[in-house]
């Protein structure tokens, strides 16, 4: 017998808020009212279960990916390799590190193959997947570390952007991070997409060896974590201007070589106070903060 998820609604009224474990998704339908009932319908219908499916293959997806190979069977945990699959080769990725983007991608297409939907978008946890009908757009915020976030800035996405997923990576996430980074956020094409990238993102704001920087066997702290034995950042101490922009450097670096490559729409990197952003840039504007794309995006962001 399939166990039932926790089915329930956020205060607003307009929020379903679905959770089965670590899995904890809000989840926001815009059309007509039928479709909007439909869309929801099927948000519960696919969520029920989908953690058994996930687990059956648990230790499959703990094993680091291979570009070429992929065992898994389930559709969420196929997502879940080909996401990391592109960074493979030159990185220690497992699928896990696309889990919380793959569902939130997973939830959303139930909806949208039922319902005819203006907007809509699946919330795991700040891995963010978005539907946008034609002319549509969401407003999205920018925080400084996803677990006491304060809003850093805002993107605005329309359906013309290719950017339909948004993930926030770091320290200070649900999950360990091998870099120093305070929060990494991640525009990409999927959700899945910017998930696996902010994590490898997040991974490359670092200062290796600094003696400020607390590390520990990711092990230590959780026994079955798919990092093993590697060192994940348990605190970092008070760093120099020129140390934090050195970290972030680093990291933005990565960013930059993933936008040439196509993995990516833009990044914007936090650490201690400081922010870089790669293909997002602030700009001056008189009654809001705003962010805009690079020029072959021919599109500007209102905050």
């Amino acid at each position: 017998m399939t166990r039932l998820p926790q089915i329930g609604w956020l205060a607003d009224g307009r929020r379903l808020h679905l959770q089965d474990g670590p899995i904890d998704l809000i989840v926001e339908a815009h059309g007509a009212n039928a479709d909007v009932q439909v869309a929801y319908e099927a948000a519960v219908r696919r969520f029920t279960g989908l953690l058994d499916e996930l687990c059956a293959e648990l230790d499959e997806l703990r094993q680091p990916a291979c570009p070429q190979i992929c065992k898994l069977q389930g559709v969420v945990a196929r997502r879940m390799h080909a996401a990391v699959a592109p960074f493979s080769s030159a990185h220690f990725i497992t699928p896990m590190a696309a889990v919380a983007g793959s569902v939130a991608e997973e939830i959303l297409g139930a909806m949208v193959q039922t319902a005819n939907l203006s907007r809509a978008y699946v919330n795991n946890g700040g891995d963010i997947a978005l539907h946008l009908a034609p002319n549509g757009r969401f407003t999205v915020g920018l925080v400084d570390r996803p677990d006491r976030p304060s809003l850093i800035g805002k993107a605005c996405i329309e359906s013309r952007d290719p950017s339909r997923g948004i993930a926030t990576s770091g320290r200070h996430g649900r999950s360990f991070s091998l870099g120093i980074a305070d929060a990494v956020t991640v525009l990409a094409a999927t959700a899945s997409r910017a998930d696996a990238a902010a994590t490898i993102i997040a991974n490359a704001v670092d200062l290796p060896a600094h003696s400020a920087i607390v590390r520990m066997p990711a092990n230590e702290f959780q026994p079955d974590s798919d990092l093993g034995h590697r060192l994940v950042t348990r605190d970092v101490g008070l760093l120099s201007q020129t140390e934090v922009m050195s970290a972030l450097e680093s990291g933005s670096g990565c960013a930059r070589e993933l936008l040439a490559a196509g993995l990516i729409e833009g990044a914007s990197l936090h650490l201690q106070g400081e922010t870089l952003t790669v293909a997002l840039k602030q700009v001056a504007s008189s009654d809001a903060q705003r962010l805009v794309l690079p020029e072959r995006a021919q599109h500007l962001m209102d905050a």
